[in-house]
């Protein structure tokens, strides 16, 4: 009897223990993500244009100055990098780990970024702190507004959407849709590739249906916990098993969302087989004459 309980008492403390490996494994090893987006829209000279998305860092520390995430970044060797928001938490004060990492990424790399719900709980002088400090660094940030990317002869949009935190609510009184996204950004320019960051992928269709070729998401966090094969089981905002929790998702009419992990656990969030998300896109053309 006394060796059974032995056994009992070990093999327990033994699923513990790999538990908590697991736990330490998903909260520190970073895993890159590559997606490629075709499109007949994307010209000649964007293909094979890279655009790196971070997105959820939460202040987040990868190694020292989070060098381990900078390596990782370098050695994709992207066009440009898109922040996609929720880069600090709002119970946060001090900033110094994200602004560490974008003074170091802004010296090779164009940045553009767009803010989370998270930043958009803070107040008003923390919010101006960051876009000060961001502006300061050569970071573009895009408060409902578009950008043209440029390359060779070509240009391709991109805009950068966020709304108050009453629309990532089940409340139905605010619902989001095509018409809104146009009073707030103006009408999409059909006749180009439209790029569209916006934090919360929930309203997909809707950002497809405004103009959207492109969307690139975070806030999911992945669902914090995944089951391997089946995907996220649960998000704080969109319930059990959400619709958009990772990955490329793209509609019959060939329009597509990328949905990051993201990379920290937020406030009092955990990850369990879902690491965190560096995520890589890269655009392909199929214009004619190009492979």
């Amino acid at each position: 009897m006394k060796k059974k309980i032995i056994f009992i008492i070990a093999f327990l403390l033994l699923v513990v223990g790999l538990f908590l490996v697991r736990l330490h494994i998903d909260a520190n090893s970073i895993q890159v993500s590559h997606y490629k987006v075709e499109s007949e829209k994307i010209p000649e000279s964007f293909d094979g244009y890279k655009i790196v998305q971070i997105s959820d860092l939460h202040s987040k520390d990868f190694g020292e100055n989070n060098n381990l995430l900078i390596q990782k970044v370098d050695k994709e060797k992207p066009d440009i990098i898109v922040l996609t928001g929720d880069m600090v938490s709002a119970d946060e004060t001090d900033y110094s780990v994200f602004f560490s990492l974008v003074s170091e990424l802004a010296q090779r790399y164009k940045i553009y970024f767009i803010p989370g719900n998270h930043e958009q709980a803070l107040d008003s002088e923390k919010k101006n702190e960051i876009v000060t400090y961001l502006e300061q660094n050569g970071v573009d940030v895009l408060n409902n507004e578009v950008v043209s990317l440029k390359n060779g002869n070509d240009e391709i949009n991109l805009y950068g959407l966020w709304y108050s935190n009453k629309y990532y609510s089940e409340n139905e009184t605010y619902v989001l849709d095509a018409e809104l996204i146009s009073e707030w950004i103006g009408a999409a320019d059909t006749a180009r590739y439209n790029i569209l960051l916006s934090h919360n992928p929930r309203y997909f269709l809707t950002y497809a249906n405004w103009g959207a070729d492109l969307t690139l998401s975070g806030h999911v966090h992945g669902g914090m916990v995944r089951i391997p094969f089946i995907g996220a089981i649960f998000s704080p905002d969109e319930g059990f098993f959400p619709k958009y929790d990772a990955g490329l998702y793209t509609e019959e009419s060939g329009k597509s969302i990328v949905v990051s992990r993201g990379l920290g656990k937020g406030t009092r969030g955990f990850r369990l087989f879902n690491r965190p998300d560096l995520v890589v896109i890269t655009l392909n053309s199929t214009e004619k004459g190009v492979d």
